[in-house]
């Protein structure tokens, strides 16, 4: 087994993926931009690391977790980056939503040095970063995948090899698509039931087992209903997704009219102060309608 992993990031998923990678017995190097962040984990056994760069150096595998693509070009990149510390055979997995051009440079970059690195993005929220079931979609070199299975297996149960660099990246775009006309489909269908005044439990007690039935459904609508809008994914991450979404379909020349809509509506919300919301606040989008 691997012994030492590098992980880089701790937000809302990372710490949950960070804790399950120290309960399995592997030496984490923990890097964040924010040390408050990491606290908690560092007491759980992480060894903190100063840059990416330190951790890429001390580990054998490195997982990257952060917010943009941005941020996964100033993890992977520079002097202190993972890419100029990691020793030649060290693998790289980047499990941030990013961009398909993104993962097959730093691919190909990877190659150059020794280093292969996946691009390997997750889905399941919050909830399925706690209960370690989070669908992993993974692109890149299929010879070295066999290699970080160990470890991605510690985070999730739907683990798909998708094929070469950017596979990972584009699968997540289409996981992301159908989640924009979930969303909205979802918000609407509770707006409905508030309108024609009937119990959304009992609505969504009828309608969640039938042919409606979705994990938003389940697992998000009760938080609407409550009125609980923290987040298990930020609105202004899923806005990044939906932007990066809409920009790989205009290079294919694919129209997105649903998608376009949804990022419109989250859009709308985030300039109105709820960027930091859950995904499930669109529903407050609708509230002014009840």
């Amino acid at each position: 087994m691997t012994q030492n992993v590098g992980f880089i990031g701790a937000g809302v998923m990372g710490r949950s993926m960070c804790t399950h990678l120290i309960e399995a017995g592997y030496h984490v190097h923990l890097y964040t931009r924010t040390k408050s962040k990491a606290e908690p984990l560092i007491k759980k056994g992480a060894a903190w690391c100063s840059t990416p760069g330190e951790a890429a150096e001390k580990s054998d595998i490195v997982i990257t977790i952060v917010g943009y693509p941005e941020d996964v070009t100033e993890v992977y990149h520079g002097t202190e980056g993972i890419l100029a510390n990691a020793k030649p055979g060290t693998r790289c997995v980047d499990m941030t939503t990013s961009t398909p051009k993104l993962a097959q440079a730093l691919c190909e970059e990877g190659k150059k040095r020794g280093i292969p690195v996946f691009d390997a993005p997750v889905s399941g929220g919050d909830i399925g970063a706690r209960e370690k079931r989070l669908a992993i979609m993974a692109g890149g070199d299929e010879a070295e995948f066999e290699a970080v299975l160990p470890v991605l297996s510690c985070l999730g149960t739907n683990i798909v090899y998708q094929g070469p660099a950017g596979s990972g990246q584009h699968t997540k775009m289409c996981n992301q698509i159908a989640i924009a006309g979930t969303m909205t489909g979802a918000g609407e269908a509770l707006a409905y039931a508030y309108k024609a005044g009937l119990d959304p439990e009992k609505v969504l007690q009828s309608i969640e087992t039938g042919a409606a039935g979705s994990w938003t459904l389940s697992n998000l609508v009760p938080r609407m209903i409550k009125e609980d809008f923290s987040p298990g994914f930020f609105i202004k991450h899923f806005i990044k997704d939906m932007g990066i979404a809409i920009e790989a379909a205009e290079e294919m020349n694919l129209e997105t009219p649903g998608l376009h809509l949804a990022k419109e509506l989250y859009t709308q919300l985030a300039e109105g102060g709820e960027e930091n919301a859950g995904t499930q606040a669109i529903i407050k989008y609708y509230m002014d309608q009840r």
